[in-house]
């Protein structure tokens, strides 16, 4: 039984080495940045920067010092490696010629 200051959350991470996901329990209050802490993810995904990567809660971008609630799944973002806006023109370009 959970404690009623306290509530289930998911934190994850993928990129092409790691498949991450765990379910914690947190204290109500607990930020996105200690939520990812306490997960272990960042020992196992050496890539994981957190002053470069972005962090979201359900495809919604979030900051570090965002509070956590009830159900959240805490997501880590891996780095564009292509603007989406330049692959398009480059994919109608090439369609064009």
């Amino acid at each position: 039984m959970v404690p009623a200051d306290q509530f289930t959350i998911e934190v994850t991470y993928i990129d092409n080495d790691h498949q991450f996901l765990k379910t914690l329990q947190v204290d109500k209050g607990t930020t996105i940045e200690q939520a990812i802490l306490l997960s272990g993810v960042l020992t196992q995904c050496s890539a994981i920067d957190l002053e470069l990567n972005k962090v979201g809660i359900f495809s919604k971008l979030k900051q570090l010092d965002d509070h956590v609630e009830q159900g959240d799944r805490v997501e880590i973002y891996r780095p564009l490696l292509a603007d989406p806006k330049e692959a398009r023109r480059k994919r109608a370009q090439k369609k064009q010629n």
